[in-house]
């Protein structure tokens, strides 16, 4: 076939438009999520229930159940909600971190429940901490078919799990920060809460230099974009737990790395001196040379020192488990 040079020009352009559209397009078009994580085999003496449903018909968001293998018939277990971080907008339950916990507990005879909860753009807050409450209702409401008992229950997260965390233990009946479904009038108080260098004051939260050091530059919010700090004062103090510690806040237990290059080290510092203040139960562990997202055991592949487990399960021992006689 014989082409003319203006046929090949058009045929030319034609192709490059429509390469350029093809491009557009792809660009236009939301990025694909990530698969979800996969659990690995549960441990020997851990039994593990994936993708449970706990919050309204035709939610998305799951939890997975962390129970103990074998329990005598009649056990009334304590019970911990787990809060996966990932900046309020990634992350799963089914993370290496949760998992760690969740078959540490579920040995130590503890139940145990790791979230997903509300992670969109629209309505990101306080939609996401009103699923974390839920999950504590739903702990409650089924108490009698898990085996729980209902007035031993702690929760605990890290980093943005954290920041969550430390927002349901001090923020019980508080106006607008509890779920009006699918649970009405089932409480959402906890025991005690542990925080994984999770964020206490989004109004002093500052960024780090790769080494973790503080700059005293603040930090913008992912979680309260849509209402800029200056404006939005109040707001940030109300999504901010330190801002809700008082007498009678539950006992905390804070680990935080000096150097976490992701959440300043301060925020534990201010967390701590602020229950201080307020003569509450806390402890606080700050970790020399270790960063961001750490579990019971290791930091990457770095071990941690043994007291750091054992902190985590004797403060939960001390404030979820009966007192031996």
């Amino acid at each position: 076939m014989v082409m003319t040079f203006w046929s090949a020009r058009l045929n030319l352009v034609l192709g490059v438009t429509l390469m350029s559209a093809a491009a557009w397009a792809a660009e236009a078009a939301p990025a694909p999520k990530p698969a979800a994580p996969v659990l690995p085999p549960a441990p020997e003496g851990v039994v593990i229930q994936q993708n449970l449903d706990y919050l309204d018909a035709g939610r998305a968001e799951k939890l997975d159940l962390y129970l103990p293998a074998a329990r005598p018939e009649g056990t009334r277990s304590p019970a911990v909600v787990f809060i996966h971080g990932g900046g309020w907008r990634g992350g799963d339950k089914a993370e290496r971190r949760a998992f760690n916990y969740g078959t540490h507990l579920a040995r130590a005879g503890y139940v145990m429940i790791s979230i997903n909860y509300w992670m969109e753009a629209e309505d990101l807050w306080p939609k996401n901490l009103h699923d974390c409450k839920n999950a504590v209702r739903w702990l409650r409401v089924h108490a009698d078919r898990l085996g729980v008992d209902p007035e031993r229950i702690g929760v605990a997260g890290g980093s943005a799990g954290g920041h969550l965390a430390l927002m349901v233990a001090y923020t019980t009946d508080v106006d607008g920060l509890e779920p009006a479904a699918p649970y009405p009038g089932v409480s959402s108080r906890v025991s005690c809460v542990i925080n994984l260098y999770g964020i206490t004051n989004l109004l002093t939260r500052q960024k780090v230099d790769k080494t973790g050091q503080p700059t005293g530059v603040l930090n913008s919010s992912v979680l309260l974009r849509a209402w800029p700090r200056a404006e939005h004062e109040a707001l940030w103090r109300l999504a901010s737990p330190v801002w809700h510690v008082k007498a009678g806040t539950p006992p905390t237990l804070t680990l935080h790395g000096l150097s976490d290059a992701t959440v300043d080290y301060l925020q534990a510092k201010e967390l701590a001196a602020k229950l201080d203040e307020h003569g509450v139960e806390n402890e606080l562990v700050l970790l020399e040379g270790i960063g961001h997202t750490f579990d019971l055991d290791t930091w990457g592949r770095k071990p941690l020192p043994p007291e750091v487990r054992t902190t985590v399960m004797g403060f939960l021992d001390r404030h979820l488990k009966p007192a031996q006689r």
